[in-house]
């Protein structure tokens, strides 16, 4: 739990108005929620908690690098994570969240850890489907595609036809 303390803010001792702090987030913080999808990562995250007489805004940004394997070879590639969230927090009777950009903390509480928010941000911004840059632009050289590329349907391998598969779809009709 210890790895999460650095992003706790205490926010009842400031002033009003702007504050800044950043947060460095590797592997260990992604471990600690127990997240293997990826296990490299450097990150910098800057918070600007704008504190008003009744409520908080926080502006997360995130940039760095994630190591990411592709989902079509599996070879790792750096992925630039650039990301940008807003929070509002106001104060109430309930602690709640009532929506994704807006929660509730209840009236005593002095201070609020930014962890999971940084977290959930983070893996959201992370693309659903994972391709590595060189198959994109056809520099990636790697075993998993060259199979891949010689057991895809070719015209030639067909004797002319089309694919046959396609055949049983007109007999839908």
């Amino acid at each position: 739990m210890e790895v999460l303390n650095e992003f706790t803010i205490p926010f009842v001792g400031l002033k009003d108005g702007k504050h800044d702090f950043s947060f460095t987030i590797d592997s260990t913080f992604f471990k600690h929620f127990e997240y293997i999808d990826f296990d490299q990562a450097s990150i910098e995250a800057k918070l600007v908690l704008d504190k008003k007489p009744t409520f908080l805004e926080l502006s997360f940004n995130v940039k760095g690098i994630i190591v990411l394997p592709c989902d079509i070879s599996t070879e790792l590639f750096d992925f630039h994570l650039d990301a940008q969230y807003t929070l509002l927090v106001k104060f109430g009777q309930v602690q709640e969240t009532i929506s994704d950009e807006i929660i509730i903390l209840s009236e005593g509480t002095y201070q609020i850890n930014v962890a999971q928010y940084l977290y959930e941000m983070i893996i959201l911004a992370v693309p659903q489907k994972r391709v590595h840059p060189g198959i994109e632009d056809g520099t990636l050289q790697s075993e998993i595609l060259d199979k891949l590329r010689a057991l895809e349907p070719r015209e030639e391998n067909l004797n002319g036809e089309k694919d046959p598969r396609w055949n049983k779809l007109k007999d839908l009709l």
